[in-house]
């Protein structure tokens, strides 16, 4: 398995990633979003929906196989993350600290969560240890 990406993509993986198209696929019964290149899995998110009103996008972990590191792929997977949450209508909780980083540095594309949300979030992880 891959390494968890801790750190934010710099600016020549930010340039190269606008570059690069990436093939992304949520598996939602898994939760997993995962980039796939031509030898297969290159990197995901996993995450969960979370059970509250109003429902959220929880990004656990993103990890990036290390062969495929320095392409641009946390950042297009973290994208892609807020991107389906913008057009599901939810908020995306960013429990991942790479996520949490990428939103900070893209405030315009990573609207912050409540933090009512914030802390449900942290608690259902909780809850379901197993799972992460």
């Amino acid at each position: 398995m891959g390494r968890s990406t801790s750190r934010p993509d710099g600016p020549e993986e930010a340039a190269m990633a606008d570059e690069r198209k990436h093939d992304l696929r949520d598996d939602r019964s898994r939760g997993l979003l995962q980039a796939y290149e031509d030898d297969g899995v290159a990197g995901r998110i996993a995450y969960f929906v979370l059970d509250a009103e109003p429902a959220a996008l929880v990004a656990v972990h993103t990890v990036v196989e290390p062969q495929h590191e320095g392409r641009g792929i946390a950042g297009a997977l973290v994208a892609e993350f807020y991107a389906m949450a913008a057009r599901e209508g939810v908020p995306v909780v960013p429990l991942c600290p790479y996520a949490a980083a990428w939103a900070k540095r893209h405030p315009e594309q990573a609207p912050v969560a409540p933090a009512e949300l914030v802390a449900a979030a942290e608690v259902q992880l909780r809850e379901r240890p197993e799972r992460w």
